[in-house]
């Protein structure tokens, strides 16, 4: 496995130059590092390349995350929104592969954060959502891209809110490069058993987020992680484990969110990065047995 960290860790917003942080990881020791898509698509050209070399000089490994608006998604009852979104899609992944990105996850089946103000339409929005996925997966495999489809808890999305969901609608689409991706923070919120959801994937894996019960970096919680190692290692899970923590207050990161008190202790970002590779020699430790 290996071991990544989303950006947005130190950041309070999603549009923050991801470029700062690759040099600053690679020393943490971590070998992966998550970058937001939304804003790639405005970078300059030359921009993405010092990103990218960057990356490859200080051997880290980029994967992106992905939660699309609600003016531009796959399985919105309006065509004008799906072709929206089929058009951010093409331009976005487009972006992320000259990053030598070969990973996309997220909620990328919907929109993000969900606006539970309006009805509800479980099986429609499923099923625009298969054909959606279904009609970029080809484009996404000709980048060398992996689309992993993000289990999110019943507050931020109602179309898969369980690892069995997520294997369903993978089966669905048929695509070898469309995977499910499960996240520890929501697992907590929705799954009966962490290791019984990781099973349940399979070999349809693609991706792995962590965070705690509260957010905060691994080992600063109640997440049963051995019960997590095990069953990653039962599965032989090889791809990269992101720990995705959010806490600070403030900017758009913070009120999407949801972190309304300082979860860090007051941190400053020497301490951050402290936490951070504190909380990449416990997973390690944790999860590789």
């Amino acid at each position: 496995m290996k071991y990544g960290i989303y950006y947005s860790y130190w950041e309070k917003e999603w549009s923050a130059d991801c470029l700062r942080y690759v040099e600053k990881v690679a020393k943490l020791g971590f070998d992966v590092l998550e970058i937001a898509a939304h804003h790639v698509n405005g970078y300059e050209p030359r921009h993405l390349d010092e990103i990218h070399r960057c990356a490859k000089d200080n051997g880290l490994i980029l994967t992106a995350g992905l939660g699309p608006s609600k003016d531009r998604y796959l399985s919105s009852p309006d065509a004008t929104v799906r072709a929206a979104g089929r058009k951010f899609f093409e331009e976005t992944l487009t972006n992320i592969a000259k990053l030598d990105v070969h990973v996309i996850g997220g909620g990328l089946y919907s929109y993000w954060p969900l606006d539970y103000s309006e009805p509800v339409d479980k099986e429609g929005d499923r099923a625009r959502a298969v054909e959606g996925i279904t009609g970029i997966a080809d484009f996404a495999a000709n980048l060398g891209i992996d689309l992993c489809l993000e289990v999110l808890n019943r507050f931020e999305n109602h179309i898969l809110n369980t690892a069995e969901e997520g294997v369903a609608f993978v089966r669905d689409v048929g695509k070898p490069n469309v995977k499910v991706m499960l996240d520890t923070f929501h697992m907590n919120i929705e799954e009966d058993s962490f290791g019984g959801a990781i099973r349940a994937a399979g070999p349809l894996l693609g991706h792995f987020h962590t965070g705690e019960c509260n957010r905060r970096v691994p080992g600063k919680g109640r997440i049963p992680w051995r019960e997590v190692g095990e069953a990653l290692r039962e599965i032989g899970y090889e791809g990269a484990v992101v720990m995705e923590p959010f806490v600070k207050m403030g900017g758009q990161i913070g009120s999407d969110i949801r972190v309304w008190r300082d979860l860090s202790n007051n941190a400053d970002e020497a301490q951050m990065d402290r936490d951070a590779k504190d909380a990449l020699i416990f997973s390690r430790y944790m999860l590789e047995g």
